[in-house]
């Protein structure tokens, strides 16, 4: 994410709003990141939209799980630089440059993350009940936790949780959205790096400093 590549692409946020995804029946809701605010269940409405024509791609039974969508810049700040510091006890060898672009594969830097813009979801895919699918590794799972398992096209998970992300793939990928590629469970519409995996010049979504709290 700190690639030039993604934070030269322009902005042109076209002003949609935060919605909530609660009661939402294509769309399954875990509280691991609940805060007390609700920032958590909240998207921007064309990626709403798209998540339910994802869902309805799914085989019978299986529905998406939402783990986490929005988050304030400040949280996520707090996040690129607990892992940053956490790089840098075990790899001291490396300048502060280097750190930051390590940590930008797994947590976004603050001013271009698509969880900021209400650009991006976490989520994985569940039974009707709620049970989770194997898809190799945890949700959030770190690239040093899971030997790169994290990794969407890992090749050091089962068969099983292959074809679980191949599912998920599809569905999310037939909708629109772009998946983080060292993070299976990350995928994003609307923001710089979706725009650069679609050759769009410009993201429709930028930084949202105010979530809406309608929807």
């Amino acid at each position: 994410m700190a690639d030039p590549r993604v934070t030269d692409i322009p902005v042109e946020d076209c002003g949609e709003p935060l919605v909530d995804v609660r009661n939402r029946a294509f769309l399954k809701i875990d509280r691991r990141k609940a805060d007390a605010w609700g920032h958590w269940l909240l998207l921007r409405a064309g990626l709403v939209t798209r998540l339910a024509h994802a869902a309805s791609l799914l085989p019978e039974g299986l529905y998406l799980l939402h783990i986490e969508g929005y988050r304030p810049p400040d949280l996520q700040a707090r996040y690129f630089t607990a892992y940053r510091e956490q790089l840098a006890v075990t790899r001291p060898d490396l300048d502060a440059d280097t750190l930051c672009q390590l940590a930008s594969r797994y947590v976004s830097p603050p001013d271009v993350a698509p969880h900021s813009a209400g650009a991006a979801i976490d989520l994985t895919l569940c039974t009707k009940e709620g049970d989770e699918l194997d898809m190799g590794t945890p949700v959030n799972a770190s690239p040093e936790a899971s030997d790169n398992g994290c990794y969407t096209v890992a090749s050091n998970i089962s068969r099983t949780a292959r074809a679980n992300r191949d599912i998920l793939t599809r569905a999310l990928g037939a909708a629109g959205l772009v998946n983080y590629p060292t993070e299976w469970w990350h995928w994003s519409f609307g923001d710089r790096y979706w725009a650069l995996h679609t050759a769009r010049p410009t993201a429709i979504y930028g930084t949202y400093g105010r979530p809406a709290q309608d929807g």
